[in-house]
């Protein structure tokens, strides 16, 4: 895209915009010029860590040490504020994170935790730090698959950018813009979309916090970001969605968004949704656009400079709108996961493309539709990815479970919600909800626990998830 500026955070180092309000985190704020000069403090105690580890809170803290962290060339990694010692030690651990930012009153690190650095936003400093190279790594984000512990996605400061300049141009994305949402800054919703967009595009950017309806219709911005779980409860309350009709565009994304909410959003407040499909592995790479058709149901044509194909069971191709698995290749892409070799052969063909384990048709438009998910284990609740196998491994650590098997199942609400089987001795329900909460992340918890006297096999002894809801 003309006029977008190479190096990652450019616009925010050349600005001399000290307007207050740039940046807005619920009731905090910080101009564009006080910004980049905390941010800079930031990286002025960062200098020569390789990887830093940052506490990723709705909070403008986070905001700043990401941005220093990306100031100093260090590879940033987000820790979900809600992990349970299991996954904030693995991430920790598994990232090699060197050092660890902390805003003033946050919990003492333990004696596994990397050294911790104090993030005071009082702090100013006017250094110039070298711009890295594109090649570097900017962030490594933890992601569920469908086994095992989190693996850290690899993404470099060129995909990022290349993400960000396909967004600006599929939806006119300006510095004109105001930005609104609520998401959580530890993935790509909400960190790089929701954070590094605004600070690339120039645009400025109110986080509401929770993302309560009533705060979507606060925010006067002409952009808001939302899973479809966000937008069920704006369509839910007419008010709060028709207070949305000065907006330019109502984003979805990180699930499908029911037609039925789109239906009503279009009809409350006049703008029908636009959706957009990517993975923390790819970012994004498919979207509608501003200026296109937005269809529900739909998630628009590849980004540009990004590939798309659908293939069969065999990785031969297919003819537009034929269903098979949906693979992506382009500028977009991740370098890998960290310390994971096996895992990033199993998602490359042969020829370079990423194997996504999405169910997808293309119409002869270009139109994309995401049908579902090749496999069973990966479960999309409230805007998470959720691993299936991780929550049976925090449910087998409880001592009195034997045997424990999770599936998604259909909630109003959440989309679906993580449902477990479990078989034990004198364990209960709310129990063992309870127990996963507290070893990981609170939104990977079951929201409902069945106890059965067995698990559905077969002749093989492999778990057979489609007859679960039989037993």
């Amino acid at each position: 895209m003309k006029g977008v500026p190479v190096s990652l955070l450019s616009r925010l180092a050349e600005t001399t915009d000290d307007r207050p309000g740039a940046v807005r985190v619920g009731d905090r704020s910080l101009s564009w010029v006080e910004l980049r000069r905390a941010a800079t403090a930031v990286a002025d105690d960062l200098r020569g860590a390789a990887r830093v580890a940052v506490p990723a809170t709705a909070s403008l803290e986070t905001v700043v040490g990401v941005v220093g962290g990306l100031l100093a060339g260090a590879a940033v990694v987000p820790v979900p504020p809600d992990a349970g010692p299991m996954e904030r030690d693995h991430i920790l651990r598994d990232s090699g994170a060197e050092l660890l930012l902390a805003a003033p009153g946050a919990p003492d690190a333990d004696a596994a935790s990397p050294p911790v650095v104090p993030l005071d936003l009082a702090r100013r400093s006017d250094t110039r730090h070298p711009e890295p190279d594109p090649a570097a790594t900017a962030l490594i984000l933890y992601t569920s698959g469908t086994t095992g512990a989190p693996k850290g996605a690899v993404l470099s400061r060129r995909a990022i950018a290349a993400c960000l300049d396909g967004l600006a141009d599929a939806w006119a994305w300006t510095p004109d813009d105001v930005l609104a949402h609520g998401l959580p800054l530890f993935h790509v919703h909400g960190l790089v979309l929701g954070v590094l967009g605004p600070l690339r595009v120039g645009s400025r950017l109110r986080h509401v916090g929770r993302p309560h309806p009533e705060r979507y219709a606060a925010a006067g911005a002409s952009m808001y970001f939302g899973v479809p779980t966000i937008w069920s409860r704006i369509a839910a309350q007419p008010a709060a969605a028709r207070a949305l009709r000065g907006a330019r565009l109502l984003v979805s994304g990180s699930a499908a968004l029911p037609e039925p909410v789109f239906a009503a959003l279009a009809g409350l407040t006049g703008h029908r949704p636009l959706e957009r499909y990517g993975m923390t592995e790819t970012l994004v790479t498919v979207s509608a656009r501003a200026d296109g058709p937005r269809r529900p149901g739909t998630v628009g044509v590849p980004l540009p400079g990004v590939r798309t194909r659908v293939v069969d069971e065999h990785g031969g191709p297919l003819p537009a709108g034929a269903m098979g698995e949906l693979q992506v290749r382009g500028g977009t892409l991740f370098d890998g996961y960290l310390n994971r070799p096996d895992a990033d052969a199993a998602t490359r063909t042969a020829d370079g493309w990423f194997r996504t384990g999405d169910v997808a048709t293309v119409g002869p438009d270009g139109a994309h539709r995401i049908v579902g998910r090749a496999a069973t284990d990966l479960i999309s609740s409230g805007g998470y990815r959720i691993g299936a196998g991780e929550v049976e491994d925090a449910l087998l650590a409880h001592p009195g479970v034997r045997e424990a098997a999770v599936v998604g199942t259909p909630h109003p609400d959440l989309g679906q919600q993580v449902t477990a089987y479990v078989v034990g001795d004198g364990v209960a329900e709310a129990e063992l909800i309870d127990f996963v909460a507290r070893h990981l992340s609170a939104h990977k918890r079951p929201r409902q626990v069945r106890l059965v006297g067995a698990l559905p096999r077969n002749a093989m002894g492999k778990v057979q998830k489609s007859r679960l809801t039989e037993v």
